[in-house]
Order: C-alpha cells, then sequence, then structure tokens
C-alpha cells in the first residue's frame, strides 16, 4: 500500500498492515521512497525524553522511538540511502521522521 500525503510530500510503503496516515511535519523536507528496511525500536515508554512532548501532541500512547534504513529523495531530488528514526504509538501511527544520517558515500 502506497500513502500519499499532499502537503509533505512523503510516500512510504506500508507493509506491517499498518495503515496509517502520517501527519504533516514541517520540519521533514525530503520523501520516503519504498519500504523503511530493518525497523527497530530503541526506546520506549519512559526512556523516551520527549514523552510529555509527544503525549501533549499526538496523544496518549504506547510511545516507541524507532529506526530504520530507507532510500530518500531531499528536496533538491537527490536519492540518498539515510537512515531514519521516528515515533510511533499503536493506534495514532508514525510521527515526525527525521534523517539521523547518510550511510551511502555521496557529498
Amino acid at each position: 500500500m502506497l500513502v500519499l500525503l499532499p502537503l509533505c510530500k512523503l510516500r512510504i510503503t506500508v507493509t506491517l498492515g499498518v495503515s496509517d496516515v502520517l501527519r504533516y511535519n514541517p520540519k521533514m523536507e525530503f520523501e520516503i521512497i519504498g519500504n523503511i528496511r530493518h525497523p527497530e525500536t530503541f526506546a520506549r515508554g519512559s526512556g523516551i525524553r520527549e514523552l510529555p512532548r509527544l503525549r501533549k501532541i499526538h496523544g496518549l500512547g504506547l510511545w516507541r522511538k524507532r529506526k530504520g534504513f530507507a532510500t530518500v529523495r531531499l528536496q533538491d531530488g537527490t536519492l540518498r540511502e539515510a537512515e531514519v528514526h521516528w515515533y510511533e504509538a499503536s493506534g495514532i501511527g508514525k510521527r515526525e521522521f527525521k534523517i539521523k544520517r547518510y550511510i551511502d558515500t555521496q557529498p
């Protein structure tokens, strides 16, 4: 399933049966092309420093901080391989994607 959002240019293929519509994030200046590979949870619940803010903005839920690898298209049109991080909660969905680092050799 391909989810297209008009304002933030985010495209992501949902593979785990999650049909969440990803909300617009004005800081996000890239789009995810294809699947997020090797997703893993590295913090959850009280281990997330931003938990009060997440609950205030997006609502209560079992929040997890996750990471994975994806091909991203930047605003200038270049394609890069990147490690992406995001927050996710059941019943709420994936929120606040960000590029943590590039893993390809381009400048």
